[in-house]
């Protein structure tokens, strides 16, 4: 009779996850670590070597780039330490590159070029796509104002894109300079850094917002279908008329890079600061001619600002254009899977110097979603370990042998040690995406033979038939071998094209 103390409806904690907090499973996860794996190969052939910072920082080491607000956990999860300073975990992983190069500044191969990933943490709304915690992947050059490395950075990015899976066309990677608005401010009399800021973030909705939502932010403010309102930057309406004629001057579709800073030097109004700003955008474009990055690689397009306030300079989004739908079937535009660009002005934080640095961020956590969503995630690619069927515990040593010699050879494998019968073992194996079944059942270990079930042929074929007696009858992917030759046929399974279930 068990002495134990039942727990009470009452007192039991309702199982539930936090918002913006997603529980991910096996196929999920393998996307994830697969991207990460195949994009930090491109990033170390490139010749940047791998860093790792803790999860927390100080919060003014981290800055505050994210939303303003009294408090200092705005906009990112905070706590006290013993000595009362805020930490806060990192909203991205390029704060704390800044504080790293600062720390260790004079011990560094210089530039410093160096790639990261893992998880960040923003304490932002979550939504559908958006989350709190999310993992990145990126690659930084701390030390070099080249413009060369700016279009280094570009194109490794797209390097990193095809390996990630995503063929010519199905992403751009969009190039532009916050010196372009910085000229376009002062040659408006637009001195207020606030104002400039809010303006900025305006300008980076323009894909979403389209020019009269962009309008209404850059004046008195917006409101939207919620009912919300955000209040706008309060630029003079001459300086929104300019920003009006620099964004229309560059939206014609099919312009060369070449021929878009033209149509934006034809604009006019962007002073000595948008001159200079162009003419580093035509080095960039220099560049990456020469590395071979095509125009409907990379395309410069003067709505690209980003929100961060940090960048300083060149700023580049990458854009999927790959046609994805939701599991309803329904056509779903992720936009966004990248970006990043230059932050001169960083590590002068710390140290109160002036430090050129340029990188790049891939959203990890949205890059997979989107190849799920548009049928190229892990589910058809990722495989379940091979599945050993238990029968009796007298033979348990048969099975444990069999299972043992499936890992020794390189083999996912598992032997089954729930209490069900064979029927919810082979259901068991299917779920699991397993490959095969093992079936070592009383009459094959007297024979010494095994019975291989390919369960990969099974789903195949049990798509096109119809009549279950002639399933029945077929036993189809189940052959039985020699004892022996257990690896070598599970080997031939695990070695062919996987089926979707």
């Amino acid at each position: 009779m068990s002495t134990e103390t039942p727990i009470r409806p009452e007192t039991r904690p309702e199982a539930r996850n936090p918002r913006g907090f997603a529980d991910r499973r096996g196929p999920d996860l393998v996307a994830e670590r697969r991207l990460v794996a195949r994009v930090s190969e491109v990033y170390e052939r490139w010749g940047f070597e791998p860093l790792e910072t803790g999860a927390f920082e100080y919060a003014d080491a981290l800055g505050k780039f994210l939303p303003d607000a009294d408090r200092p956990n705005e906009g990112v999860f905070a706590l006290q330490d013993d000595d009362d300073q805020w930490m806060a975990l990192r909203y991205d992983l390029t704060a704390p590159l800044a504080r790293f190069a600062a720390q260790s500044w004079e011990t560094l191969p210089k530039p410093f070029r160096r790639y990261a990933f893992g998880p960040v943490w923003r304490n932002e709304k979550p939504g559908p796509g958006r989350f709190r915690e999310f993992v990145q992947c990126d690659a930084d050059t701390v030390g070099s104002d080249r413009p060369e490395a700016d279009a280094e950075i570009i194109a490794m990015a797209g390097e990193g894109l095809r390996a990630a899976g995503l063929d010519a066309g199905q992403a751009v990677i969009k190039v532009s300079n916050r010196k372009l608005f910085d000229g376009l401010f002062e040659a408006g009399g637009v001195e207020d850094a606030g104002q400039k800021l809010t303006a900025l973030r305006a300008i980076d909705k323009f894909e979403r917002l389209g020019w009269g939502g962009v309008a209404a932010l850059l004046g008195e403010g917006r409101l939207d279908e919620s009912g919300d309102y955000t209040k706008g930057a309060g630029l003079p309406p001459a300086v929104i008329a300019t920003v009006e004629a620099f964004l229309a001057s560059a939206g014609t579709q099919g312009l060369t890079r070449a021929e878009t800073l033209d149509a934006v030097a034809r604009a006019g109004g962007l002073g000595e600061t948008g001159e200079r700003a162009l003419n580093e955008l035509a080095a960039v474009d220099a560049a990456l001619n020469v590395m071979g990055v095509g125009q409907d690689a990379a395309r410069f397009d003067p709505t690209i600002v980003r929100g961060l306030e940090y960048y300083t300079g060149v700023v580049f989004e990458a854009d999927l254009l790959l046609e994805t739908t939701d599991d309803k079937g329904r056509a779903v535009r992720f936009g966004s899977i990248g970006g990043g660009g230059r932050y001169d002005d960083l590590v002068a934080r710390f140290t109160g110097e002036r430090l050129p640095a340029t990188g790049f961020s891939f959203g990890v956590s949205r890059l997979a979603s989107a190849l799920k969503a548009a049928g190229r995630g892990a589910g058809g690619g990722v495989r379940g370990p091979v599945v050993v069927i238990v029968f009796s515990d007298a033979d348990m040593r048969h099975y444990l042998d069999a299972v043992s010699e499936l890992r020794n050879a390189g083999i996912a494998a598992e032997l089954y040690l729930g209490r069900a019968g064979m029927k919810a073992q082979m259901k068991y194996a299917d779920r699991r995406g397993a490959p095969a079944a093992v079936i070592l059942g009383g009459d094959e270990i007297a024979a010494g033979q095994v019975t291989v079930k390919d369960l990969d042929a099974g789903r195949a074929l049990a798509a096109g038939v119809t009549d279950n007696e002639a399933w029945k009858s077929e036993r189809p992917g189940q052959r039985v071998v020699a004892r022996s030759e257990l690896v070598a046929t599970v080997q031939t399974i695990v070695a062919g094209p996987r089926t979707a279930s």
